[in-house]
């Protein structure tokens, strides 16, 4: 029996092999994240570099990227730019791989930019011309872009916040005052809605303005699932907030 066992399992691993060999090799852009983007969808960028707070990154994601298993919505694809396709580090130590590089790939319309907190958003982050010109770009046809905590300095400081109203992490509201004196500034909300902007204080808050921005475009009972999904307990009117008609 052992002749014919040992035939039987050679074989086997010989098929197996050769199964192997036939799977197509995985390529950059099988990689990039571009095709797992489905068609009639918003696009969601999260803007990430060295030293992005987890939190404001991870809150907003969770809340968007559930969006897919709601019915009868015009759901979100969720992705995360930078500008490199090498991991980056959040402060708290988490290695994130990039989806786009935002300084060389060909990006999909970007129809919602987040942009979380990182640890230099209050100093050098601000002197990089290439990160405030993507902004920039993204922010001629974007429908919303939004910020949690020191995020709302790189919207501040792309020029995008000069004709609204905003808030950031309270602790940093009086560096914010006073780096962009031209700002309308409000320091008793967790959120300000004005225009396309949604600034937010950022930290656990970031759920509620990414649970706001999910009432905006779906309604109530959407953002109520949403929020149950994740254990949130979910009532805008019991939330700080300023929304500017």
């Amino acid at each position: 029996m052992r002749p014919i066992f040992f035939t039987i399992s050679l074989f086997i691993l010989l098929t197996s092999c050769a199964d192997q060999k036939k799977k197509p090799e995985a390529t950059p852009e099988n990689d990039s994240g571009l095709l797992s983007l489905k068609d009639n969808r918003y696009n969601v960028a999260f803007l990430i570099m060295e030293g992005t707070y987890n939190t404001e990154f991870t809150a907003p994601f969770d809340i968007f990227q559930h969006t897919q298993y709601r019915k009868n919505i015009k759901a979100m694809n969720t992705f995360t730019v930078a500008n490199s396709l090498q991991p980056i580090t959040t402060f708290e130590g988490v290695r994130i791989i990039p989806d786009f590089d935002y300084t060389k790939d060909s990006l999909p319309q970007i129809d919602i930019l987040v942009v979380p907190s990182a640890e230099h958003h209050l100093d050098t982050d601000l002197n990089d011309t290439a990160m405030l010109d993507f902004v920039k770009k993204i922010d001629k046809n974007a429908l919303f872009m939004t910020s949690h905590c020191d995020g709302a300095f790189v919207l501040a400081k792309a020029g995008l916040l000069n004709d609204v109203a905003s808030t950031t992490f309270p602790s940093d509201i009086g560096t914010y005052k006073k780096m962009f004196p031209q700002l309308e500034v409000k320091d008793s909300v967790l959120f300000v809605h004005d225009g396309k902007y949604i600034t937010s204080a950022g930290g656990a808050k970031s759920f509620e303005a990414a649970l706001y921005l999910c009432e905006y475009l779906y309604g109530k009972e959407i953002a109520e699932s949403l929020a149950g999904g994740l254990v949130i307990d979910w009532n805008l009117a019991k939330v700080p907030h300023l929304i500017v008609q």
